[in-house]
């Protein structure tokens, strides 16, 4: 791999690439295990790849790990550690003096009024914003007040706002990793992570394009139905209807039959 891939972030954050074993071709290897690398086309690794994120076979996208350093706010990276299956190395408040670094936003957003635990729009306030900065002025000045004195680093970072900046490693094989984007890039995910999300993505689909070909049709593009949302598409299309949309958006073959097979059932499809 060549130099770090930095990407910046918010208004003193990024990501950046470290390192990263494997690439589309460990996925097939993996995938293949009896055969030789190299033994197949382009196309046909796409295939494959693509059958195994749709029929969810993941083991093999395991095969890749990318490990991440990441500077962020302390309120993102909480809600980011709430994925558990990556290792993560953060900054210690206990060891190091922590540094200036404050996330401030260029607006504020409204508390959305139909779900407690988002916002929308924009709160352009001027006071709002000045009582952020004040706030995170004295909430440092009392830190280091607190240090001068003798305070254990432990107990004097208890005063610091969440809006402070950490820094991390973060290293995540690519099923988990899928998992990651597939939630904090939804649009109900908070704004600020979904702009960390939207860094990493673009870096993996950079170094793994067939893998992410398939997981944006499969995944990120596509969604679970529910078994009477089913039954109701069933009431309203036939097979020859759906199959005749299907091939106009380029399924053929067995693609198009496994996806006739998943609305009606195998005994449905002629």
């Amino acid at each position: 791999m060549e130099g770090p891939l930095t990407i910046p972030v918010l208004d003193k954050g990024f990501v950046r690439l470290v390192d990263q074993m494997g690439d589309d071709r460990a996925i097939v290897q993996a995938a293949r295990v009896s055969y030789g690398e190299g033994t197949k086309t382009v196309r046909e690794d796409a295939a494959l790849i693509d059958y195994l994120m749709r029929h969810r076979h993941t083991s093999p996208f395991e095969m890749v790990v990318f490990k991440f350093h990441v500077k962020a706010p302390i309120f993102v990276v909480r809600q980011w550690f709430r994925h558990r299956t990556a290792s993560v190395n953060e900054v210690s408040g206990r060891y190091s003096i922590l540094k200036e670094e404050f996330y401030e936003p260029e607006a504020f957003r409204r508390q959305a009024r139909r779900n407690k635990q988002a916002s929308e729009g924009a709160l352009l306030d001027e006071e709002a914003l000045a009582l952020l900065r004040r706030v995170e002025q004295e909430a440092y000045g009392a830190y280091r007040a607190l240090l001068e004195k003798g305070v254990a680093r432990e107990m004097a970072r208890m005063v610091l706002p969440l809006n402070l900046y950490t820094e991390f490693y973060w290293k995540q094989d690519l099923h988990n990793l899928f998992h990651f984007l597939k939630l904090r890039l939804a649009p109900e995910a908070q704004w600020e992570i979904r702009q960390y999300a939207q860094a990493i993505a673009e870096i993996v689909k950079e170094r793994v394009p067939l893998a992410w070909a398939a997981f944006e049709e499969h995944l990120l593009g596509g969604a679970l139905l529910s078994r009477t949302e089913l039954r109701a598409l069933r009431g309203l299309l036939t097979p020859e209807v759906y199959e005749k949309a299907l091939a106009s958006l380029g399924l053929e073959g067995s693609r198009l039959r496994e996806a006739l097979e998943k609305l009606f059932g195998p005994g449905e499809v002629p």
